[in-house]
């Protein structure tokens, strides 16, 4: 398919495809919230998180272990190591202007499990 300057390509994963009424719904609403006088304060008073694992350390990519060399030089050598067994579960909280609170889990916490919390 060269010739004809085409390639192979896989299709894009979304969550929901939409009509056309319902994406002119969504860009409706978006226009009048985005001009209204409120926005800006609806924003302020959203506070959201997220969590993460997070491992004592990563391997470095190879494609982040290049270097140059010379055509004759040989190729750098590098050991194959696994990702730290150890790990744990890091939650940020944030608004509009940042992050407002994070913390690592407690050892052996169910993270959706009510929290005792408070910040």
């Amino acid at each position: 398919m060269e010739h004809l300057e085409m390639k192979k390509v896989c299709a894009k994963i979304v969550p929901k495809l939409l009509t056309p009424e319902q994406k002119l719904r969504r860009k409706e609403c978006c226009v009048d919230w985005k001009t209204s006088e409120e926005s800006d304060e609806f924003l302020e008073s959203f506070i959201t998180g997220n969590e993460s694992w997070i491992y004592e350390y990563d391997n470095e990519l190879k494609s982040q272990s290049k270097e140059w060399k010379q055509k004759d030089s040989p190729r750098p050598k590098k050991s194959r190591k696994s990702k730290s067994k150890i790990k744990v579960i890091l939650m940020v909280f944030f608004d509009c202007h940042g992050i407002m609170h994070h913390e690592f889990a407690p050892k052996g916490q169910i993270v959706n499990a009510p929290s005792t919390w408070r910040f």
